[in-house]
C-alpha cells in the first residue's frame, strides 16, 4: 500500500482544525496540510450551528464565569481571560475578511446583545456586586445595569411580559454581543484553504490507528467508511481537533501524556421556536444562573439564533447523560475508553459527583411539561405549541488524575501536547469554539516554540494577523487605550455597533 506524506495532519473538520490550518497556511504557505473528517461534510459535529449555542463567549452575560466567593466577593479572573480570548478571535476574523478569506461578516456573525438576568433578592445583590467588580476593568466598562422593570422590558420584552411586577429583578447588558454561526465560519475557512496549493480535505474517513514511526513521523492509518478504501499517511505533526473523538485517538496513539485521562460525556437538548411573531419580539442572548448541581455548560439561556439566514429562538440547554463521545458516535465510546490507568480517577469522580450524575439523568428523563416550566422562568407567556425539541451536540468533559482526590472533573478547554511536540489535541468543552484562535495560538507556542518565540520567524506575521500578539502577554488587559482601539476596529469590520 502506498504511503502518502503531509507536513501537517489535522483530525476533525471543525472550528479548531479549520482555524489551526488557516493560521499555519498564513505563517508558512509551503506547508502541506491535510484535514481528515469521518463525516461527509465539515463542521458536522459540535461546530454545527444547531449543535452549539452560537454565543460569542466574551463573558459579558455568562454568570458561571464570575463565581461568588465564600467572603461574598466576585472572582472575575476567568471572565477576563475568556474576554481576552474572544477579542483574539475577533481580531483574526477581521484579518481574514481583509484578506478575502472570509466573506462579509453578516454571513456568519450578527450583533446580538448579551444580557445577564436574575430574579430574587439574593440574586439581585449578586448581580450588582458582579457588575461593580466587572466595570472596574476597561474590558467590561460598556456594561449597563438596571433593576428597573420598565428598562428591562425594553431590553428583553418577552422575558418581562407577564412577569409578577412585585418580583425583584436585575440585568446587565452589552449591546455589541454577538451570535455566531461557527459552522459557517468553518465552512468558509475550509473553502478558502481548498483554493490554496498544498491543502487537502479527506471526508468520510475514520482514523483507525495512530502510531509513531521510527523517524519520528506519525504513521496514520485511515479507512473510508463508505467504500472501505484504506489509506496510510505519514505526518510530521498531528493535531486532534475531533471534539469528543480526541481522547480515544490519544489513547490509541499510546502517548504517556494521556495516562489517567478519561472523558465524562454530557448530551444536550434545546427547545426551538420558529414562530415569526414570537421570534421577532426577542433580540438577544439572555443568560441566567445555573440550577444547583448543574454543570457549567447547562446554564439556561434564551437565545436569538441566525442560522443559514433563518432567525429562531433557542432555550436550554437541557443536559443529559450519555455514553457517546460524539453525536454521531457509539454507545460504547465511554466503555471502550476505560483503561487501567484511568479507572481509579473515573471511580473517584463518579463517587464524588454522584449528585451531578443524578441531575443529568433526571434532566434526560424529564418531559416537555418540565422543560416548558423551565422556559417560563425566562418567558412567562410561552406557549407549548410554539416550541419543539431539538438535540444539541455532545460535550466531553475531562477527568484526570489528582494527587489529593485521586481524580478530578474539569469543566473547560485544555490543550494537551506530547513531550516531543509532534502531536497536540484539544480536550474539554465550554467555552470551546469562541476561544478557538487563542487555543490554537497555544498549540503553536507549544509545538513550534522556535518559530513562535519572541524574535521568531512567525512573530511578525502573527502580529499582522492578530495585532495584540505583537505585545507582551496580558498587555491587552493592562493597556486600556490599546484595548479600545482594537475592539472598535473589530466592531467596525465585523458590523457590530458599540
Amino acid at each position: 500500500m502506498e504511503i502518502q506524506k503531509t507536513d501537517i495532519l489535522l483530525v476533525g473538520a471543525g472550528i479548531m482544525s479549520a482555524t489551526l490550518a488557516t493560521m499555519l497556511k498564513q505563517l508558512n504557505p509551503d506547508f502541506s496540510i491535510t484535514i481528515v473528517e469521518r463525516l461527509s461534510k465539515v463542521a458536522g459535529e459540535s461546530t454545527s450551528g444547531w449543535n452549539n449555542a452560537g454565543t460569542g463567549h466574551a463573558a459579558y452575560c455568562e454568570l458561571n464565569y464570575t463565581a461568588e466567593q465564600s467572603d461574598g466577593s466576585i472572582e472575575i479572573a476567568k471572565a477576563l481571560k475568556i474576554n481576552r480570548a474572544f477579542e483574539t478571535t475577533l481580531q483574526f476574523w477581521s484579518y481574514l475578511i481583509g484578506k478575502e478569506l472570509l466573506p462579509s461578516p453578516e454571513n456568519f456573525i450578527n450583533q446580538t446583545p448579551h444580557i445577564g438576568f436574575v430574579w430574587g433578592e439574593d440574586n439581585v445583590k449578586f448581580m450588582k456586586k458582579r457588575y461593580d467588580a466587572m466595570t472596574n476593568y476597561a474590558q467590561f466598562s460598556d456594561m449597563e445595569y438596571s433593576e428597573d422593570p420598565a428598562v428591562l422590558a425594553e431590553w428583553m420584552p418577552l422575558v418581562m411580559e407577564g412577569r409578577d411586577p412585585s418580583e425583584k429583578v436585575a440585568a446587565t447588558r452589552i449591546t455589541y454581543g454577538s451570535d455566531v454561526d461557527f459552522g459557517s465560519v468553518t465552512e468558509y475557512m475550509v473553502d478558502a484553504l481548498e483554493k490554496q496549493e498544498g491543502f487537502r480535505l479527506i471526508l468520510d474517513t475514520d482514523v483507525v490507528e495512530l502510531k509513531r514511526d521510527v523517524d519520528r513521523l506519525w504513521k496514520v492509518e485511515m479507512e473510508n467508511n463508505k467504500s472501505g478504501l484504506k489509506l496510510v499517511m505519514n505526518a510530521g505533526f498531528v493535531f486532534l481537533g475531533s471534539g469528543g473523538g480526541a481522547l480515544p485517538l490519544l489513547q490509541n496513539a499510546g502517548v504517556e501524556e494521556v495516562d489517567g485521562y478519561a472523558g465524562f460525556p454530557v448530551s444536550g437538548q434545546w427547545l426551538v421556536c420558529r414562530t415569526p411573531e414570537v421570534v421577532e419580539k426577542h433580540w438577544g442572548k439572555v443568560y441566567g444562573k445555573a440550577s444547583i448541581g448543574a454543570p457549567p455548560m447547562s446554564v439556561p439561556h434564551l437565545d436569538t439564533r441566525i442560522l443559514d439566514g433563518e432567525k429562531a429562538l433557542l432555550f436550554g440547554p437541557f443536559a443529559g447523560f450519555t455514553m457517546r463521545f460524539l453525536k454521531e458516535g457509539s454507545w460504547t465510546d465511554m466503555i471502550r475508553s476505560v483503561r487501567p490507568n484511568n479507572f481509579l480517577p473515573i471511580m473517584a469522580v463518579g463517587l464524588r459527583n454522584f449528585a451531578l450524575v443524578r441531575y443529568l439523568i433526571k434532566e434526560a428523563l424529564q418531559g416537555q411539561k418540565a422543560r416548558m416550566k423551565s422556559l417560563r422562568n425566562y418567558f412567562p407567556n410561552a406557549k407549548d405549541e410554539h416550541w419543539d425539541l431539538a438535540h444539541a451536540g455532545q460535550r466531553v468533559q475531562i477527568i484526570k488524575k489528582d494527587p489529593n482526590k485521586i481524580g478530578k472533573l474539569e469543566f473547560g478547554t485544555e490543550v494537551l501536547t506530547t513531550q516531543d511536540k509532534t502531536l497536540s489535541a484539544l480536550l474539554g468543552a465550554s467555552p470551546g469554539a469562541s476561544v478557538a484562535v487563542a487555543a490554537m495560538i497555544e498549540v503553536l507556542e507549544d509545538c513550534f516554540p522556535d518559530q513562535m518565540a519572541l524574535g521568531g520567524e512567525w512573530r511578525p506575521k502573527l502580529a499582522e494577523m492578530i495585532e495584540s500578539q505583537g505585545y507582551p502577554k496580558g498587555h491587552l488587559s493592562r493597556n486600556d487605550e490599546l484595548l479600545k482601539y482594537i475592539r472598535q476596529r473589530n466592531l467596525d469590520v465585523l458590523g457590530l455597533k458599540a
